[in-house]
């Protein structure tokens, strides 16, 4: 059934009362200071995009052992936590919101990376594809090292710790990363699970992790404070899974019990088909859960509304068009020209590509 709901009304999420649905991607752009330390320049780059109904900050490591790659935030020590405050009290003077997403990269790593050169940490000792990058450029990824069943209870409580540290930074809300093929992703999926453990086989055991660290970030904050993010039919990060219908749906479902802020999930896109995914309909998960669902993966302003009008979500989140657009909401609230993304300062360098994108006016 078609509404009148689009981009530009209004969203109640829990207690926060967003001015619009256009959601704020989580986008790692790697311009954190010496010591995975936020700063200044990224207090600016979140006050640009201010406008956003909410936004979901970057990826950010919950310890030095979830880092994969350089210039990367943390939310473990004091100087990331003031360094977090510089950004989350900047975009509050602009009346904006904003979560964090709390990150362990798991095998997605690299010795280079590691706190004193250790392997990366997964659920089973298997070598992804591709390379690693690191301060020295791109490496083979290496074979990660299985954790012991005993050891995942400190891998919960960092996560535990780090939704504390966001608390005391001023952030608004988090968001547990569980896509994209990093740690969470990985006890979930077959393909990167092998465990016999508790932890792995069954479904449920292959999300005890997910369970456990939300039950411990709701033990932090209020759990309409908390989202989570799955990537059902993504390959990034040489990533599978048997049965992701079954899996996902799975998640999803039990994911209900948490009473959570929103599920955001991100969608199949030519990569994922090119690379053998199964794409699971958002609809698949949207028949499950119950409660705020947010989506991400290519979203025009034309694709939004539409998805927004027949209810298949509730939010829309864009990533790409907020790095080279500061000011997405008025734009496509005036279907205003588009400034183009330059790829290349996706994941390096300063001001370029990251702050100088222009803001539009009538005049222009």
């Amino acid at each position: 059934m078609s509404t009148n709901i689009n981009l530009f009304s209004p969203y109640k999420l829990g207690d926060l009362e967003l001015p619009n649905r256009i959601v704020m991607a989580p986008l790692t752009r790697q311009r954190a200071g010496e010591g995975n330390v936020p700063h200044q320049l990224n207090a600016t780059y979140y006050t640009q995009r201010a406008s956003a109904g909410l936004i979901i900050a970057e990826a950010t490591q919950v310890s030095p052992q979830g880092q994969g790659y350089p210039h990367t935030p943390g939310i473990h020590s004091p100087a990331q936590v003031a360094g977090w405050q510089l950004v989350t009290e900047a975009v509050h003077q602009q009346g904006g919101k904003i979560f964090l997403q709390l990150w362990h990269v798991g095998r997605i790593s690299h010795p280079d990376l590691q706190p004193d050169g250790t392997l990366p940490v997964a659920p089973s000792a298997i070598k992804p594809q591709g390379e690693a990058a690191t301060y020295e450029g791109k490496k083979p990824f290496v074979t990660p090292r299985a954790l012991d069943t005993a050891e995942i209870p400190a891998i919960v409580e960092q996560y535990r710790l780090g939704a504390a540290n966001a608390l005391a930074a001023g952030f608004d809300g988090v968001e547990i990363h569980a896509a994209n093929g990093y740690l969470i992703d990985q006890f979930l999926r077959d393909g990167t699970n092998q465990r016999t453990d508790k932890y792995g086989g069954s479904i449920e055991n292959r999300a005890r992790l997910l369970w456990e660290v939300t039950e411990a970030v709701t033990s932090v904050w209020d759990s309409q404070r908390v989202g989570v993010r799955l990537s059902p039919s993504g390959t990034f990060n040489d990533m599978r899974d048997s049965h992701p219908l079954e899996t996902f749906g799975y998640a999803a479902q039990a994911l209900n019990q948490f009473n959570l802020g929103y599920l955001h999930i991100f969608e199949a896109i030519d990569a994922d088909i090119r690379h053998g995914g199964t794409v699971v309909p958002t609809s698949h998960i949207r028949e499950r859960y119950t409660g705020t669902l947010i989506v991400n993966g290519g979203y025009t302003r034309e694709k939004g509304d539409t998805v927004l009008a027949n209810q298949a979500a509730d939010l829309v989140a864009f990533g790409v068009l907020f790095i080279s657009n500061p000011d997405l909401p008025k734009r496509l609230a005036a279907n205003a020209p588009l400034n183009q993304p330059d790829p290349t300062t996706f994941y390096s360098g300063g001001a370029k590509g990251y702050t100088d994108y222009p803001f539009w006016s009538v005049a222009s």
